[in-house]
């Protein structure tokens, strides 16, 4: 982000001093409405930044609710820049996914609750329009109440009550795994991890779903497949194929992010991939590889 002032603000000293401590204090609210939105460190920063140059550059005299103010702007940004993300995502290369981001500090990543972050949801919020994909996070990451979600988006009341719950029900018939007890969560992936390794085919079918989908995001730069793998056994020799060749020299370890616990692959110290999983007690439903140099950025390497 700039410099506050950096752009010749011409109000007072305490004015401006005001403003920054304003925007300071919702900011973390700001990135994690844009980031659900949009799925990219990169582009929610853009959106923060823009909500802020709007800020500086309002008469915020005229403002009585600056948290409700700048939510506003930062979620029409947001909507806007989907609509545009959406096209350019239809010829990116292979499969797009979010950017994954740490959460082991901040596990609600600016919300009251951790909803809509898991990489599962991100993935399928893309399916949704932008005023869908708003009014959803808005809603159950951080629950406003659905009159002020009408003002947001736009609309009336009632149709904000159904703009989450088209979402709510988009998710619920697409999302295959459930809640699943983080230890778990933590058992699987550690298993998964150390069969991955080794190529386990045996054991990897034991971990997968019968109806498991496998995505690899490369984004053209590395190589990666370009299409989902789909069923417990051609996943697993899909990670057998490619075993000895991915993991040599690498070192693996799990790590928190997007609200879960997700592995990290190292080589020379260079985070080069990172993979979750959906799953639930019936096993691995999703498993999402994230090799885009560009999306690794904000994985802890240790």
């Amino acid at each position: 982000m700039s410099e506050p002032g950096a752009t010749g603000d011409l109000r007072s000293g305490d004015d401006l001093a005001s403003a920054v401590a304003t925007f300071a204090e919702v900011r973390p609210r700001l990135f994690g409405i844009a980031y659900r939105m949009l799925g990219t460190v990169a582009d929610a920063e853009d959106i923060v930044q823009d909500t802020w140059l709007r800020w500086q550059a309002y008469d915020r005299s005229t403002v009585r609710e600056p948290a409700a103010f700048l939510a506003t702007a930062t979620t029409r940004l947001a909507m806007n820049a989907a609509t545009s993300a959406r096209a350019q995502r239809e010829t990116y290369i292979g499969p797009w996914l979010p950017e994954p981001v740490d959460t082991s500090h901040d596990p609600t990543l600016g919300a009251e609750r951790g909803e809509a972050l898991s990489f599962a949801v991100l993935v399928l919020l893309e399916k949704l329009s932008p005023a869908e994909r708003a009014a959803y996070v808005l809603r159950e990451a951080f629950d406003y109440p659905y009159a002020e979600i009408a003002r947001i988006v736009e609309t009336s009341e009632p149709s904000a009550r159904q703009l989450v719950s088209r979402a709510r029900k988009h998710l619920e018939a697409e999302r295959k795994a459930r809640e699943v007890a983080d230890g778990e969560r933590m058992r699987l992936l550690t298993a998964f991890m150390a069969a991955a390794e080794h190529g386990d085919m045996a054991a990897l079918e034991k971990l997968f779903a019968d109806d498991v989908v496998s995505l690899s995001d490369g984004g053209g730069v590395v190589r990666a497949t370009r299409i989902p793998v789909i069923g417990a056994q051609t996943v697993a020799k899909y990670i057998h194929a490619f075993a000895s060749r991915f993991w040599e020299g690498s070192a693996l370890h799990l790590a928190e992010l997007n609200g879960g616990p997700a592995i990290v692959a190292t080589r020379d110290g260079e985070v080069f991939a990172f993979v979750t999983a959906d799953l639930d007690d019936s096993g691995i439903h999703d498993l999402f590889w994230v090799l885009n140099p560009s999306k690794l950025g904000h994985v802890p390497g240790v």
